[in-house]
């Protein structure tokens, strides 16, 4: 559960927060969209569907990342109604703005946004084909026309994708810079100053997740592989 916090900078500690796990899901995410936009910009569409595929394993183990991982990643601590998002946008300009320590409402959304854009794009990229040279590991599985419409899906929505990355980027800046919460080095450190009444997010434990991992990363190679 997300806890709001209205304290003193004298009430306040720093906690842990997210998990080793969520850290380097994040920063690792962040990594291979640079080299995915960067291999499809320089044409090496081969190294492009490995990442692609990889992506979709990480995506995999964030989704079950959200129910068995230290209690700020799971989905229930943040993601709330349409009313209690609403309710946070009325409040940022506020002189009683909530705090979260974990995502808030509004942050939650972006969250699931993320992780359907890019479900979508490394989902669409297994049927793509540049009708020269590179097809998806999965291209010959589905119509010519089909394959059209989701090549076409695929190029398009990365804009989508990259819109809400920067509006992620610009939320992180604003509240560092306006509203004082850093965003940003809680997601490197793994601890945010929090109040007395906060608690730290427990369980996260780095060998289960990456048992879960490899188990994403079989699943999607592994899985395509046979289809193949």
């Amino acid at each position: 559960m997300t806890h709001d916090t209205r304290t003193t900078g004298r009430d306040q500690a720093a906690i842990r927060v997210w998990d080793l796990p969520t850290r380097l899901f994040h920063w690792g995410l962040v990594a291979l969209i640079v080299a995915m936009v960067a291999t499809a910009w320089r044409g090496k569409l081969d190294l492009h569907m490995t990442l692609g595929q990889i992506v979709l394993a990480l995506v995999l183990f964030r989704l079950v990342w959200g129910f068995v991982g230290n209690r700020y990643a799971r989905f229930g601590s943040f993601v709330a109604g349409p009313v209690a998002a609403l309710r946070y946008l009325a409040s940022l300009f506020s002189a009683q703005n909530e705090r979260h320590v974990g995502h808030n409402p509004l942050g939650g959304y972006a969250v699931l946004a993320m992780l359907a854009l890019l479900l979508l794009q490394a989902g669409t990229g297994l049927f793509t084909s540049d009708d020269i040279v590179t097809d998806g590991p999965l291209y010959s599985k589905v119509s010519g026309s089909t394959s059209a419409l989701l090549s076409t899906i695929h190029r398009t929505s990365i804009w989508v994708l990259l819109s809400v990355i920067a509006l992620h980027v610009c939320a992180s800046l604003f509240y560092l810079l306006v509203k004082k919460d850093n965003l940003i080095g809680p997601m490197l450190t793994g601890r945010k100053q929090a109040g007395p009444a906060d608690d730290a997010g427990g369980g996260g434990h780095p060998l289960l997740a990456a048992i879960i991992f490899a188990l994403c990363l079989a699943i999607v190679f592994g899985g395509i592989a046979m289809v193949k």
